[in-house]
């Protein structure tokens, strides 16, 4: 469903403007049930389809999905890859089929090194070319159209569904927002994305259609001139006021996205403020002054486990100072209010009841148990992303989500997953606004669906300008001032 939004734009030397901006322009193929394109077909712009250039997706139940296809996988040996069997490097650097697969691949010379078949336990080197050959099968995503926002000569500004990937990688191809607008707008269309997002966070991305447009804004951004706030929707009642965050951030696993509190990790910044808070529609029963009574010992515990008490959510302002890997979703956790569907930071199966709050010397969690625990999410487990004491913990299991279903392909044998449920397609984490600090220009996105009042409930629909959260920083970050 197409929407409207607000493109906020002004010079240096005027004051804001506010204009309306056309209704967003669907990406979305227009054939929904076929993999292949008939020539004449149009897409949902009105553009006819380039009948050599045939878009490889059809929609089904909601998800963006691609006909499995057969594809050669090739990378140089890379420096942590020396000296090591190639099975070996396999099992420990790719995750989504197992090890019994990797090692009939090998035997079978379908992984191959300098295209030569080589056994399980042959040794890397550098200067090896590793290739894998594979009959594909990509996850599916989300079938949401990609919104425009704003298009010029030199740039794109779009709204981001959740749950696509910005580029190709690991398991994701066509399905990823590259492609997706690659089918829309031509084999020979080249796109230099400026900032990144995360597969499961939606919001303002730039695309600039070349070079000398990338590397202008790409600079800006580098000296922090930009200024970059995003929503949020985390669990329990977030406090008031302007809350900074000054704990720096350590990358503890690349391989399964994991990311601490760390005193020798990053500096780290952000800025929250609380835009509104919704009780749970059905409170919890709370006991009567004789039952809630406790000893000093239960009363310790419970101020130790801030998570007790918390009930509904909150939707907070984000202002990002730094841009650390997960910075906003680490940052949150560490308060004790993460992003309430964070299948990482807030999942009681890794974290334990605290779900990682101010923990920042792991003395509740080692590293290695974190990581134990979230490789087994996605094959054995399902991700206990959860909003504590609401009502969306039925609705949670009551959901699929993606895991090893026990069924493989007729073709290649390949072991298959299970539809991802809508908990794996989204994330309560949008990039709301992008601007120049100077007042040059500004780009805003509508609030997300989860971000409004939910039924029954009065709140704020828009959100404000940034100066209360700039403020909180400005002697310390001048950059982000006017």
């Amino acid at each position: 469903m197409s929407r409207t939004t607000e493109m906020i734009s002004s010079t240096t030397s005027a004051a804001s403007a506010t204009i309306a901006i056309p209704e967003i322009e669907s990406l979305s193929l227009g054939n929904s049930g076929s993999a292949e394109s008939s020539e004449g077909e149009t897409l949902a712009s009105g553009k006819e389809l380039n009948p050599d250039w045939p878009a490889p997706y059809y929609l089904e139940n909601g998800l963006r999905r691609v006909v499995p296809y057969d594809y050669t996988y090739k990378t140089w040996c890379k420096q942590r890859w020396r000296g090591r069997e190639v099975l070996d490097v396999f099992e420990s650097e790719f995750r989504d089929r197992p090890l019994a697969y990797y090692k009939h691949a090998i035997e079978m010379g379908q992984v191959c090194v300098d295209g030569k078949i080589v056994p399980p336990n042959h040794i890397l080197k550098n200067g090896n070319l590793v290739s894998h050959t594979i009959h594909r099968h990509e996850p599916p995503v989300s079938a949401a159209p990609i919104g425009i926002l704003h298009e010029d000569d030199d740039m794109i500004v779009i709204n981001k569904p959740s749950g696509i990937p910005v580029h190709p990688a690991g398991r994701y191809n066509f399905n990823s927002v590259i492609e997706i607008m690659k089918s829309e707008r031509g084999p020979e269309w080249i796109a230099y994305p400026c900032n990144r997002l995360d597969r499961l966070t939606s919001g303002i991305m730039f695309i600039a259609k070349h070079p000398k447009s990338a590397d202008s804004l790409g600079e800006q951004i580098k000296q922090r001139s930009v200024r970059k706030e995003y929503i949020a929707r985390v669990i329990g009642n977030f406090p008031d006021g302007e809350i900074v965050c000054n704990q720096p951030i350590l990358q503890i696993s690349p391989k399964l996205g994991l990311n601490r509190i760390r005193a020798d990790g990053k500096s780290a910044r952000t800025v929250f403020k609380k835009l509104a808070y919704y009780p749970p529609s059905e409170p919890r029963v709370r006991p009567s002054s004789a039952e809630a009574s406790s000893s000093p010992q239960e009363s310790a515990e419970e101020k130790s486990r801030p998570w007790i008490r918390k009930e509904g959510y909150s939707i907070v302002r984000c202002l990002p100072v730094t841009g650390r890997t997960h910075q906003l979703r680490v940052h949150l956790q560490h308060l004790g209010h993460p992003i309430q569907n964070d299948p990482i930071y807030a999942n009681q199966k890794v974290w334990g009841i605290n779900l990682g709050c101010n923990d920042p010397e792991a003395l509740e969690n080692t590293d290695e148990d974190i990581m134990s625990r979230l490789g087994r999410m996605g094959k054995e487990d399902v991700a206990d992303a959860v909003a504590y004491h609401d009502e969306m913990v039925d609705q949670y299991y009551k959901k699929k989500a993606e895991k090893m279903s026990g069924e493989f392909c007729e073709i290649c044998d390949t072991p298959l997953y299970t539809d991802p449920g809508d908990q794996e397609l989204s994330l309560f984490l949008h990039s709301l606004r992008y601007e120049d600090a100077g007042g040059s220009w500004s780009y805003v996105s509508p609030l997300p669906d989860w971000a409004l009042p939910p039924p029954g409930f009065a709140g704020p629909t828009k959100v404000g300008n940034l100066d209360e959260l700039v403020d909180a920083v400005k002697d310390e970050n001048p950059e982000l001032a006017n």
